[in-house]
């Protein structure tokens, strides 16, 4: 039960139900009233005092809608943030020699672990904080800690590989704090509350015919449809509209090809080497 109603589709179907049986029960109710309830007096105070619920439901509402995005798009730009720093420490300590191989193996290791945590196989749960990955991006940082520059350049080669390590580690903690500032769900059910009540003083006034009724319908379902993209941007990495996976996994097979170009080139000296000791 608890699964399902993490699910901004459910959640967005629950509100459309609320707000259609809101929209209903009033139009129902309104048949049972004595007449001296439906004056003009009354509609003119009912449609003032929703005009009120209106404007602060459609404030709030365009806020958290844009709330949502703007996460949302913070959160793809971490990640193609990460992906470039990926790429970026890999061609510095290409640059800073052959013995940066086992640090770049790690690299290589962490991306691909990394793209896995963030976009899973499907039915997998997303793991920003994924202990094992970490511990790679610290072994990174252990092995380039172990080098020891010979000149200038080197050691400005290295102090650049650490800047970017470390640059990649705040990303990660980054990532798990932004994604887990959502909308408080006692404020979205208040807001659904304010759209019910909303929805209620429609159906109260409206005549009983089909028109009235799809246009009640409509609308709750375009006002739902808004409560669950909300829910939806702010899942970021699952779901209908998620973060595009497709930076990472181009970083990854980047690393990928170079690890695989590297071990090629080590196997073709090894084998001259071979056969220069057999000729001689």
């Amino acid at each position: 039960m608890g699964g399902l109603l993490q699910n901004p589709l459910i959640i967005g179907c629950i509100v459309f139900l609320i707000l259609l049986a809101g929209a209903f029960a009033s139009w129902t109710i309104r048949q049972r009233l004595p007449e001296h309830h439906l004056t003009d007096d009354t509609k003119s105070l009912v449609s003032v005092s929703m005009a009120v619920v209106a404007t602060v439901s459609a404030l709030v509402l365009g806020l958290l809608i844009s709330n949502a995005n703007s996460s949302f798009r913070a959160l793809g730009g971490d990640v193609t943030t990460l992906s470039a720093q990926i790429l970026r420490l890999d061609n510095i300590l290409r640059r800073y020699g052959p013995d940066t191989y086992p640090a770049r193996e790690t690299l290589r290791q962490y991306a691909k672990q990394k793209t896995v945590d963030l976009f899973p196989d499907e039915g997998a749960d997303v793991r920003l904080d994924n202990p094992s990955t970490y511990a790679l991006l610290q072994r990174l940082e252990d092995s380039m800690l172990e080098l020891k520059p010979s000149n200038a350049r080197d050691q400005w080669w290295l102090d650049q590989a650490m800047t970017l390590a470390g640059k990649i580690g705040d990303t990660r903690w980054l990532l798990v704090q932004q994604l887990g500032q959502g909308t408080p769900k006692a404020f979205l059910a208040l807001l659904v509350f304010w759209l019910t009540l909303l929805f209620a003083s429609f159906g109260l006034f409206a005549p009983r015919n089909f028109i009235s009724g799809a246009t009640l319908m409509l609308c709750a379902l375009a006002v739902a449809g808004a409560v669950g993209m909300i829910l939806e941007l702010e899942k970021g990495f699952v779901g209908l509209v998620h973060i595009s996976p497709q930076p990472m996994r181009q970083a990854a097979k980047a690393l990928e090809t170079r690890s695989n170009d590297m071990a090629g080139l080590g196997q073709n000296r090894s084998n001259k080497v071979s056969r220069s000791a057999l000729w001689d």
